[in-house]
């Protein structure tokens, strides 16, 4: 056992969270309960709680959490809550609380997906090296959301989660108000993304449930081939909004369009089915239109450099990070690929 988990173990706290176990009729409550950190995850807190054979997850705001921040990690419970009997791959949520008396901050507990993730050294066996497996990872991604994008979420208990209505009208202007918080270089391409926006809102727009932040690193999948998708991670981001957005999320950086996009990419794309077959996937699955996918993908590479920038605009404040010296690249990129797009589109 590795000195962190034997000072996790012994730390006083997890004595209260075996006691908040007990009380929820969870495992671990009778005192045999082991937390280990799960590494990754910038944002939040993740911990492995084993006791017995069972194993879960505790998934918490980090220590430094503004009320806001704490405030969203129960949003997000909400929401997967709102996922169970649907056939969204999740993982199924048991309880949480914002006792700030047990571990510091507000979490939740949810069940031990066994998959594995991109972000976890790349593709796994055999995507590694089986390229016709490796097609089947980018299908089953695309499948997630658009399974996602038909879930009834006013009968899952989601009214006034996010304000679906004016949805597209608020999105350039929102995020050009909180760049103008940090904002401290020339970004080409911005105001070029930003006006095309404006005049291209789409034509068919249905409130649906938003992941917000969807791509490879927020998929598990499951072990071997073929490829299945064991569960969607990470909805920090999640609202009531437009799905469509998740999928120009998740095709950011896809071939042949996004072949130039080297900053953006952190997996080797070989082998990959074409935009045009994922997009057949996407509205056979979700009985959604995806004629205005172009409007999208601008929106989601606009949207994500506004929000990298402020990590850059920090760093440049502070002498530099290097946790975050390669958003840089990435944020000139997106927006040039953004303003290409523009160009290049047969939307009018």
């Amino acid at each position: 056992m590795s000195n962190e988990d034997t000072a996790v173990r012994s730390a006083p706290d997890v004595h209260r969270l075996s006691r908040w176990l007990g009380e929820q009729g969870l495992p671990g409550g009778d005192g045999d309960l082991v937390v280990a950190r799960i590494p990754g995850g910038s944002q939040n807190q993740l911990y492995e709680l084993r006791s017995g054979a069972e194993r879960l997850v505790l998934r918490a705001a980090p220590s430094h959490a503004s009320p806001e921040r704490a405030a969203r990690m129960l949003r997000e419970y909400e929401l997967v809550r709102a996922l169970a009997g649907t056939d969204v791959p999740h993982a199924r949520v048991h309880a949480a609380t914002t006792d700030t008396g047990i571990l510091g901050q507000p979490f939740y507990v949810m069940d031990h997906v066994d998959g594995w993730s991109p972000m976890q050294g790349g593709w796994a066996a055999p995507f590694d090296t089986d390229l016709e497996a490796r097609a089947g990872l980018a299908t089953q991604l695309v499948d997630g959301i658009a399974r996602l994008s038909r879930v009834d979420w006013r009968a899952g208990g989601l009214e006034g989660f996010g304000r679906p209505d004016g949805f597209h009208d608020r999105q350039v202007d929102r995020w050009l108000s909180y760049l103008d918080s940090y904002a401290f270089r020339e970004l080409p391409g911005l105001e070029v993304a930003a006006d095309w926006l404006r005049t291209h809102r789409p034509r068919d727009y249905r409130p649906g449930i938003l992941h917000g932040d969807y791509q490879f690193a927020n998929v598990m999948y499951g072990h071997g081939a073929p490829a299945r998708l064991a569960a969607i991670v990470d909805w920090e981001m999640a609202t009531i909004g437009d799905p469509l957005l998740d999928l120009g999320w998740a095709l950011i950086a896809w071939p042949p369009e996004g072949d130039d996009m080297t900053e953006s990419r952190y997996l080797d794309y070989a082998g990959m089915p074409s935009r045009d077959d994922l997009l057949e996937h996407y509205a056979t699955v979700s009985g959604r239109g995806v004629e205005d996918i172009d409007y999208y993908v601008i929106l989601a590479r606009f949207k994500l450099a506004v929000v990298l920038e402020q990590s850059v605009a920090r760093a440049a404040a502070s002498g530099g990070d290097p946790r975050v010296a390669r958003f840089d690249g990435i944020v000139l990129e997106l927006l040039r690929k953004a303003a290409e797009l523009t160009r290049s589109t047969s939307l009018t």
